[in-house]
């Protein structure tokens, strides 16, 4: 979800309805290419909570996984795992096997082993210290004061990582404004993703350019454009 869709949420129920799907949404981090949109992408405060009302609205209608748990800090809990999966229901493994805690935190310090290490992804699943740390029971640090803490357990580490902030900190996009106000005391260039995960047979380099040329259909730049409830089965 971003500041430019978060108004289409409608038309995105609408359209994977319309196909006999389940709507899936997920959290714009700033790991990966998001790391280079993420300041002007992220929702606004005003579209966290439209984006909270909604997802309340529609319940286990639409899926969301471990991606909006810091918004239940508005006070209702939403569907789904409402907590931080990494080490604990999820994980990574790269291209060349490499084991990180989180698909949105690829880097160093989330790297727990690989699967090409004697006992594979079971040795690193059960034994790595780093998903042991994980797994331990989690201080409020920064927001063991704040009466929302329970609801939404610090936020995403990933996007604090990535934003700056301390892992005991405010998630950046924090309900309560303290996210906010602790990016605000950010000094220096926050840590950037990891960025390459290929074999190392290689150095050639593949460079991925954007055209300008107009898009050939309105729907290659918005998915939803063309898209109308009474139009649902024709091909656009």
């Amino acid at each position: 979800m971003t500041r430019q869709n978060v108004g289409q949420l409608d038309d995105f129920k609408a359209l994977a309805d319309s196909y006999g799907a389940q709507l899936r949404l997920t959290r714009l981090r700033p790991s990966g290419r998001g790391a280079d949109v993420w300041d002007e992408l992220h929702p606004t405060a005003a579209q966290q909570r439209q984006l909270y009302d909604w997802l309340v609205a529609h319940g286990e209608g639409v899926l969301t996984g471990d991606s909006f748990f810091h918004l239940s800090a508005y006070g209702q809990a939403l569907p789904g795992l409402n907590l931080c999966g990494a080490g604990r229901v999820v994980c990574l493994i790269d291209p060349v096997g490499d084991v990180y805690a989180c698909p949105f935190a690829i880097h160093d310090a989330f790297k727990a082993g690989s699967v090409r290490d004697p006992g594979g992804f079971t040795s690193v699943w059960r034994s790595s210290a780093l998903f042991a740390e994980l797994r331990q029971p989690q201080s409020g640090g920064a927001c063991a004061s704040c009466g929302q803490y329970d609801s939404c357990r610090g936020g995403c580490m990933a996007a604090k990582f990535f934003t700056g902030l301390p892992m005991d900190g405010p998630d950046p996009e924090c309900v309560q404004g303290y996210g906010e106000a602790a990016l605000s005391r950010v000094s220096g260039d926050p840590p950037r993703p990891s960025d390459d995960h290929s074999h190392r047979t290689s150095r050639r380099v593949v460079p991925v350019t954007i055209g300008r040329r107009r898009p050939d259909r309105v729907c290659d730049e918005n998915p939803v454009a063309a898209w109308r409830p009474e139009t649902a089965g024709a091909t656009h």
